[in-house]
């Protein structure tokens, strides 16, 4: 899982043209006229696997510590891994007549739903993970060293987040030479840039949108003053289920497609140039100026989940679940801060002011 460091709501790093895939030159020509990785038991554990990876295999284990809680990170709707309720000094001591119980933020953890598993040694799993199964989670440990010992018992707290990886787009920007600023060339070549960009991603489940489009009077040295047309645009991957065809292979991750789809537009926007230059006529009055567009990789993580580096030191590039006395209303890359938030996941933060309840996300 690739994401960019926190810290900074633009991440990424402007690209000049880069081939791609083969992009039909009469388009063209019409248009011309981003494993498991295992921390130390003292500070927390993060489940990492690679994009379209399901975890199926039983090897991830977790133990507790009785010195402090350890956190755990599970992706949304995937299987978690087994959580212990034993430390890393008694796993492989022999215990006699162990007992555990398990408690959760609804109270007593039974094991008798298809979502949550305790296994007859104690271990806690679940099978596809919800938002509302983030929060603090207890296991009390009853045991005898020797049949002749005494019985003692273990208190082993878990903080367990789910997390979910971040959404990104691409932001291009690009700049035409164009007609007058108020010619109405200018808006039909717009709609027109838009729907050949669109058709380029359509089948990779992508979804080009406007961001801003701007005309300008540009004074360039030695050729006066010129009309340009400034288009800004994002490439972002819809749902594989919205989007026109289903995806069921791991090629139709967002990451891969919308690596597939920046390395379409780049290549479009090349051949432009290339077309331009075997031309033998004038110069239409609207046209690509070489090596204008730029790229950037934007980070978000969706309402109800931010990154925080400080809170959640083993997964700094994670979107975790905001924690309670926190929320996120959009597509942020922090959660807020908000006493008032009393849940994991929060979307909004409700503040009361005398008998009037106002919603922060909502405030300018």
């Amino acid at each position: 899982m690739e994401a960019l460091a926190p810290g900074r709501a633009l991440r990424g790093r402007r690209r000049t043209r880069a081939a791609g895939s083969p992009v039909s030159r009469a388009a063209v020509l019409l248009f011309l006229s981003a494993f498991l990785v295992r921390v130390p038991a003292s500070v927390g554990y993060l489940v990492r696997l690679p994009r379209g990876f399901r975890l199926t295999k039983d090897s991830v284990k977790i133990v507790g510590s009785t010195d402090f809680p350890v956190k755990v990170y599970v992706m949304l709707h995937q299987k978690s891994p087994h959580v212990l309720c034993i430390t890393q000094q008694l796993r492989n001591a022999e215990l006699i007549d162990p007992s555990f119980q398990w408690h959760g933020p609804k109270g007593k953890v039974v094991s008798e739903n298809s979502t949550t598993q305790i296994t007859s040694t104690g271990s806690l799993v679940f099978q596809n993970f919800q938002e509302r199964m983030s929060g603090i989670y207890t296991c009390f440990l009853e045991y005898k060293p020797t049949v002749e010992e005494t019985v003692k018992r273990l208190y082993l707290k878990y903080l367990i987040y789910a997390y979910r990886e971040p959404h990104y787009y691409y932001q291009f920007t690009a700049r035409y030479h164009a007609a007058p600023c108020n010619s109405i060339y200018n808006i039909s070549f717009e709609k027109k840039l838009l729907q050949i960009l669109s058709k380029l991603v359509l089948d990779l489940s992508c979804e080009i949108s406007l961001l801003k489009s701007e005309c300008h009077h540009v004074k360039m040295q030695k050729a006066g003053l010129q009309n340009e047309l400034f288009f800004t645009f994002s490439v972002s991957s819809l749902d594989t289920e919205k989007g026109p065809k289903p995806c069921t292979d791991h090629n139709c991750e967002s990451s891969r497609r919308l690596a597939k789809a920046k390395n379409l537009i780049e290549r479009f926007f090349n051949q432009q140039v290339e077309v331009l230059g075997r031309r033998a006529e004038p110069l239409p009055a609207i046209y690509y100026i070489e090596g204008t567009l730029q790229m950037v990789w934007i980070n978000r993580c969706f309402p109800g989940y931010g990154m925080n580096d400080l809170q959640h030191p083993k997964c700094p590039e994670c979107c975790v679940i905001c924690s309670p006395g926190s929320y996120n209303p959009r597509d942020g890359i922090h959660c807020l801060r908000c006493n008032s938030s009393l849940v994991y996941g929060a979307k909004a933060s409700k503040l009361v002011i005398g008998e009037a309840a106002v919603h922060v996300s909502d405030m300018p």
